[in-house]
């Protein structure tokens, strides 16, 4: 499973559960917040964005000065798809549970699939596809419980799917940009991005910005320094050891934690529907991400 002969400081293994952990508790810290949607996605990238620049103006300070102005409009439209995808990922769980929007939002794997054919002139595998149907086959089922249960959950489960896909599209705009930059340079280009268009929807919306107590504080800053850099940089790190594919397996692990986590502090119950559904999607998400080497989920 290791792809480095490299000794590394830190056990990889732990690393990467710590990488997954971290992800993991996205969900619950906006469950934790009492802000708004959009300011909670805004504040994240905000507090993410701080967090980052210091470092990144340390070792690419050059890059980010010869940055043209073509270089700084696709960095720009990753930022407005990345944007897109925490409104409405972060909005789904207002109305959907922890385990629906945490399965559907990691579909990513399974959206690139499906574009790959327009986008380039690969042909999607017989595993990919495989993996596309039994996703959608899970989506059918966990749609059908919430069809029953109300519009609100279905409302939830398809922000949760409008997530994924422009996480998709976040992903597939970045690939050239990404090749050229290193990533310091490339995240503050769209992080700062997001978080400009982010705050100009809020601030278009009318909706309040400050005044929340230290709990709703405390999760805002837990989403960008838990989720957000220790997640994504433990995992990132970890690729250097491990297969891409085994990381994609790894980070299945993020919806099942995600949902014991939530029904062990919010008491939200699992049917055997959203379990059966579930499962189908994860093992779709599998399947189109090592069918495809399509990357995982950024969330």
């Amino acid at each position: 499973m290791q792809s480095s002969g490299t000794r590394p400081r830190f056990n990889p293994a732990f690393v990467l559960f710590v990488g997954v952990l971290a992800v993991s508790s996205g969900a619950i810290f906006v469950r934790l917040s009492d802000a708004p949607a959009l300011v909670t996605a805004a504040w994240r990238l905000t507090f993410a964005t701080l967090l980052l620049l210091p470092y990144a103006l340390w070792k690419a300070r050059g890059e980010l000065r010869q940055l043209s102005r073509r270089e700084l409009g696709l960095g720009a439209l990753a930022g407005l798809f990345l944007a897109l995808h925490f409104a409405t990922w972060i909005s789904s769980l207002d109305f959907t549970s922890v385990a629906n929007s945490t399965v559907l939002v990691n579909t990513t794997p399974v959206w690139v699939a499906l574009m790959t054919p327009w986008l380039t002139r690969d042909s999607v595998s017989r595993r990919a596809w495989l993996g596309i149907a039994a996703s959608v086959a899970g989506g059918i089922v966990i749609g059908l419980g919430d069809f029953a249960g109300g519009s609100r959950a279905m409302l939830g489960d398809g922000l949760a799917l409008a997530g994924s896909l422009a996480l998709a599209f976040y992903m597939l705009c970045g690939r050239n940009l990404r090749a050229k930059l290193s990533l310091p340079a490339y995240l503050t280009v769209c992080y700062s991005s997001a978080t400009v268009l982010l705050w100009a929807c809020v601030l278009a919306a009318g909706l309040p910005a400050t005044g929340f107590n230290a709990k709703t504080w405390g999760a805002l800053f837990g989403m960008a320094l838990v989720s957000q850099h220790l997640g994504h940089s433990s995992y990132n790190w970890a690729m250097k050891y491990f297969s891409a594919g085994f990381i994609a397996v790894c980070l299945l692990g993020e919806p099942v934690l995600s949902s014991l986590l939530a029904w062990w502090l919010f008491g939200e119950a699992l049917t055997w529907g959203k379990a059966a559904g579930g499962a189908l999607i994860l093992l779709g998400i599998y399947l189109a991400a090592t069918g495809n080497k399509a990357p995982a989920k950024d969330g």
